[in-house]
């Protein structure tokens, strides 16, 4: 049950036991996974969940845990965390990604989320394409809560996608702590 004090975990873990139900993948990218993996460093202020499984019932799933559709966003009355569905596929800069972590909890609990090392890119894509510092900022988060974090992935799609100089940022930043 969603309520004022629920956290925008509950609330994914929600949304994705919900939508899990009726047979629709669901992956929590953008922000929203960086508070998943860094809750303590990093707080999103919505839900960006990808679609990867299409089927019907959507609407009607989320319509039963109390969410309404507003425009291009779900929300809900007890909830300060609005849901957004951006278009699929699932990609981090020009990789697709077809991988990503099942977090289950309580009974029957589950929601799909970036796997650590696709949370830290993704946060980190929008330092490397866009100059968001607070995207790096967050990339940086989710690899202090997250020690399993692959760097090696991290510093080879930086480099190939042109932005060695900004991973070099990066791993000073990192190692500073």
């Amino acid at each position: 049950m969603i309520s004022a004090s629920s956290s925008l975990t509950d609330v994914a873990f929600a949304v994705g036991t919900a939508l899990d139900h009726v047979g629709i993948g669901a992956v929590l990218t953008g922000g929203s996974a960086a508070t998943f993996h860094a809750p303590e460093a990093y707080q999103s202020r919505d839900l960006d969940f990808v679609v990867t499984l299409h089927g019907p019932g959507g609407d009607a799933a989320l319509r039963a845990i109390g969410f309404r559709r507003e425009a291009d966003y779900y929300v809900h009355p007890s909830s300060p965390f609005p849901l957004e569905f951006p278009p699929g596929p699932l990609m981090i800069g020009d990789d697709h990604i077809d991988r990503w972590h099942t977090a289950r909890r309580h009974p029957g609990q589950l929601v799909h989320v970036l796997a650590p090392t696709d949370s830290c890119r993704d946060r980190l894509a929008a330092f490397l394409f866009w100059n968001d510092f607070s995207g790096l900022e967050q990339a940086l988060a989710v690899c202090h809560a997250k020690p399993e974090v692959d760097l090696d992935v991290v510093r080879d799609w930086c480099v190939r996608s042109g932005q060695a100089a900004k991973w070099e940022l990066f791993a000073r930043r990192l190692r500073r702590g």
